[in-house]
């Protein structure tokens, strides 16, 4: 992660601050891991931008540099000024974290008071006359000395990150959307107007690859033993163990052929009915390497899942809203068949003959099914839908808990804690959102919402 640094002046405060502030922030920055991309000293008075030429001379510097940061830091040290900055950063493409520096009260006379409290809502204005988007999140002002910067940080690089892989992504389609689950249905074209193209692909598309896929192969060999060492298979078949693996390689080479960074997969019955398999712990495996993959098609989620695990650097979920869990108003039993990411889980998964299939179609069809249970964590779950030509989202934060499902519940399911949870899931229900819900480790809502509503365009449902 890199940041472009941006400093701010007007020329009746003290410049001395300048100086200061750079070796500060940059300093902390690196402490966080994060480079800097700074302009040459000599480029404008100070160093720092106050006039409209020396904002258009610092705008040359980035574009020079374009594609080399992630995002711009504008700090103020003092008042600054908002027609430099306005100048210097209206094309510099990427999302803008604004930090406006403290004043101490021993320190509010003329050769040392800041007043950049007042001048970030000066940017602040004038950034939304020239409908230039910008994050400022609280408190409103902040040295970068304290342990709250740090967190600011670390949210402001996760939205960088989400912005920059979701303005032009791919979501692979595969297979068509199965007939039960009108619940999936999305709009192609909403989503390309926000930069999300589909690759939409025929199951028979996905059939031929695996036909493609030879037996012995070092390719498929190499899959096996991945397999086997992922998670518990002793209990499948040798043929069905080699048949996930092919189904696994053709995906593979699916989403490298088509530069896919998400997918959702038609994941029942006809894989089951074809290659007498059911694609969970396909789909878990690769969530595990930092794929995105959703199942029952749900591209919606796909597209969440991508955005969490943006954010989190962490594998994401798509799970059901599935059960109540006793009495307790705001638990619930978030669960799937088995698409979960080993990270995720407690303990190493099983893989099992899916009994739902194994009920309807008979039992040795569907092998797939890793059973297993989400581990205690904290979490942010979110969603997307296209609704009347528009995009939109919700998000939120619990925690899975160490509360027990019985042992015969089948798939990896855990009971989650959100508070609020029965008017959450009405506004959900009555917001037009699907059955799934997408998930990650950690706290990232902050992150979410302001990539999604700020940056990308996309409507809030609140919660």
């Amino acid at each position: 992660m890199k940041f472009a640094l941006y400093l701010g002046n007007r020329g009746f405060f003290p410049e001395r601050l300048i100086a200061e502030a750079r070796r500060e922030v940059t300093g902390a920055l690196a402490a966080l891991g994060i480079d800097t991309l700074c302009a040459p000293e000599n480029l404008t008075r100070y160093g720092a931008v106050e006039t409209a030429a020396e904002g258009r001379a610092f705008a040359g510097f980035l574009a020079k540099h374009r594609g080399e940061y992630d995002g711009v830091l504008l700090v103020l040290p003092n008042f600054g000024d908002e027609n430099g900055a306005s100048e210097a950063l209206c094309d510099c493409g990427v999302p803008i974290y604004i930090l406006a520096y403290p004043d101490e009260l021993d320190k509010m006379d003329f050769q040392s008071r800041r007043d950049a409290f007042c001048g970030k809502l000066s940017i602040m204005d004038v950034f939304t006359q020239f409908n230039l988007p910008f994050t400022a999140w609280e408190p409103h002002t902040l040295h970068p000395s304290s342990p709250r910067f740090a967190e600011e940080m670390r949210q402001f690089a996760a939205v960088c990150r989400i912005v920059r892989g979701m303005k032009r992504c791919r979501i692979g389609a595969i297979g068509a959307r199965p007939t039960a689950f009108k619940t999936i249905r999305f709009d192609e074209v909403a989503l390309q107007k926000k930069g999300i193209t589909v690759e939409v692909f025929d199951n028979s598309d996905l059939l031929l690859e695996v036909e493609k896929v030879k037996s012995g192969s070092p390719e498929l060999e190499a899959k096996v033993r991945r397999f086997r060492e992922y998670t518990d298979f002793s209990g499948v078949p040798a043929d069905r163990v080699e048949m996930l693996a092919r189904l696994s390689v053709a995906i593979d080479r699916m989403i490298e052929r088509y530069d896919l960074q998400a997918v959702g997969l038609r994941c029942w019955l006809d894989l089951e009915q074809t290659l007498k398999i059911s694609p969970c712990v396909v789909l878990s495996e690769l969530n595990d390497r930092g794929i995105p993959a959703a199942c029952e098609l749900d591209v919606g989620n796909a597209v969440a899942m991508y955005a969490l695990a943006l954010a989190s650097q962490e594998p994401a979920a798509c799970l059901d809203w599935n059960n109540n869990y006793e009495e307790d108003p705001d638990r619930c039993i978030l669960f799937h068949c088995g698409p979960v990411a080993q990270k995720l889980m407690a303990a190493r998964g099983r893989v099992i003959d899916h009994p739902m299939f194994a009920k309807s179609l008979g039992e040795g069809c569907s092998f797939g099914c890793n059973v297993g249970r989400l581990r205690p964590m904290p979490f942010t779950f979110a969603s997307a839908a296209t609704v009347d030509g528009k995009v939109r989202f919700y998000s939120g934060e619990g925690e899975f808990t160490r509360d027990q499902l019985p042992e015969e519940f089948f798939g990896c399911g855990g009971v989650a804690h959100i508070p609020g949870l029965q008017p959450k899931l009405i506004r959900i229900g009555r917001g037009g959102y699907r059955h799934h819900v997408s998930m990650t480790e950690g706290s990232w809502r902050r992150a979410i919402d302001e990539a999604f509503t700020n940056y990308l365009g996309y409507e809030k449902t609140e919660l």
